[in-house]
């Protein structure tokens, strides 16, 4: 997941489950697959929020696992129903009212991208870009105690590069993306499965993912795991990132890995995927969710517009826009529908089975007929927007007057990350420029709950 976290990294010297209905181990949750949605446009009130540090603080992704939440990020001060308590990157709290921090507060140096749990919530592997954890030396990659605040020290941790994403397959494989060129050992590239007993290399991946964007006036950008998610029958994952070739097969932006007795690439794929966007958005597709009965894919996307665009409308393409593809494991996709934000992006998405939630710093929705600005046929829908879900689905949700979406929250630098449980979705963002707002009521910097009713 992009977030303010890397783009802080960036300009200072961003799998990370989003958008799915999850157990903090990072296997489908049943019981919040039957879930029909939408949620409540009003959030829970008493969650914890980012603390008034005088600095950007960002939550990068929430888990749930056990009646516990995690959330992992950029920060160092969480302000609870219970208190306000320093937190290094990383704390947890009820996922309950009154929603309390606990008194778990293992220390990391530096940011915590993605986090996932071992099936009974003792132990929890964590990525991102950070050298220390509780002291000792940890290269961006670590396995710890969540019952104390200490490292598993005879778990290999120690990445090249920066780990982005972790998901736990049901089959028990930990796999790992980011931008390393090596990790515990392993030569592995940018995407490898991990032991879960012993970090190292169990090889059940090997895909060669190469490749990175090349056109003309393009900016930096190198070969990277971005984001993945677990489909509902735990049989594929959808993986985002920076690639054109994966396991020897021209994949851009996207691809579906099955899950078998070695993970492969999927025939699934959309020649949509190669179109490029503005020159300054080489990889713009930041996060993808399943349905709950896995029909549908839906997608999430920056890029401003598309590469050369001619600033005529509507606006075409899958730049910054939210879109839905059928899963059918085949090639040649097209589309079933796209919704436009008018040329501002999105990061996270999640879906029930009535419902796409999105979040970004969008300001808008229904808006092909604009760029930054309100075209014919915008609505206000900011931070945060709700779609019917399905493959005729695409229409936003709005509030009661029509005026504008149902959902919203403060832009700040963009909702990272949206998970769907049993009792609602949570949404993870920042406090950049004072944010706070969510569905209208304050006090939500950096988490903001909305239940099913």
């Amino acid at each position: 997941m992009q977030g303010l976290a890397r783009r802080l990294l960036r300009s200072a010297p961003i799998a990370a489950l989003s958008a799915l209905a999850v157990s903090g181990s990072g296997l489908m949750s049943g019981v919040a697959a039957a879930q029909s949605g939408p949620v409540s446009p009003t959030p829970a009130a008493g969650t914890p929020a980012l603390g008034t540090t005088g600095s950007t603080e960002q939550i990068r992704q929430l888990v749930s696992c056990g009646g516990t939440m995690f959330a992992v990020g950029t920060f160092t001060s969480i302000s609870g129903s219970n208190g306000t308590f320093t937190r290094n990157n990383i704390f947890s709290f009820s996922a309950t009212a009154p929603y309390a921090v606990t008194s778990w507060q293992p220390t990391v140096n530096g940011t915590v991208n993605s986090i996932q749990l071992t099936s009974d919530c003792h132990h929890a592997f964590i990525g991102g870009q950070f050298s220390q954890v509780d002291g000792s030396s940890a290269d961006n990659i670590a396995y710890i105690r969540t019952y104390n605040n200490t490292m598993v020290q005879n778990w290999a941790h120690s990445a090249n590069g920066q780990v982005d994403t972790i998901l736990r397959t049901p089959n028990n494989h930990l796999l790992v993306g980011g931008k390393f060129t090596a990790i515990n050992g392993s030569s592995k590239q940018y995407y490898v499965s991990l032991n879960l007993n012993t970090g190292k290399d169990d090889g059940y991946v090997n895909l060669n993912i190469s490749g990175h964007y090349v056109y003309q006036g393009v900016g930096p950008n190198t070969t990277e795991v971005y984001n993945q998610q677990l489909s509902p029958d735990g049989g594929h994952i959808l993986v985002e990132g920076t690639f054109t070739r994966v396991e020897s097969t021209p994949r851009q932006q996207i691809f579906m890995l099955n899950l078998g007795n070695h993970g492969n690439v999927s025939i699934w794929y959309s020649n949509e995927f190669n179109q490029f966007c503005a020159d300054k958005h080489p990889f713009y597709i930041k996060s993808a969710a399943w349905s709950p009965d896995g029909s549908e894919v839906y997608i999430a996307d920056t890029g401003f517009a598309p590469f050369n665009w001619n600033k005529t409308f509507p606006l075409t393409g899958l730049c910054d826009a939210v879109a839905a593809f059928p899963a059918t494991r085949v090639g040649g996709l097209s589309h079933d529908w796209v919704n436009y934000t008018g040329c501002d992006s999105l990061y996270s998405v999640a879906a029930d089975s009535t419902t796409v939630y999105i979040g970004g710093h969008e300001r808008w929705a229904n808006n092909k007929n604009g760029c930054n600005n309100q075209g014919q046929g915008g609505i206000p829908a900011p931070g945060l927007g709700g779609f019917t879900a399905g493959a005729s689905g695409g229409t936003l949700r709005e509030n009661s007057s029509g005026t504008a979406g149902l959902y919203s929250r403060d832009r700040g630098e963009g909702a990272d990350d949206i998970l769907r449980t049993s009792a609602g979705i949570w949404i993870a963002s920042d406090n950049e420029a004072g944010s706070q707002m969510c569905g209208g009521v304050s006090g939500h910097a950096g988490i903001c709950f909305l239940p099913y009713t």
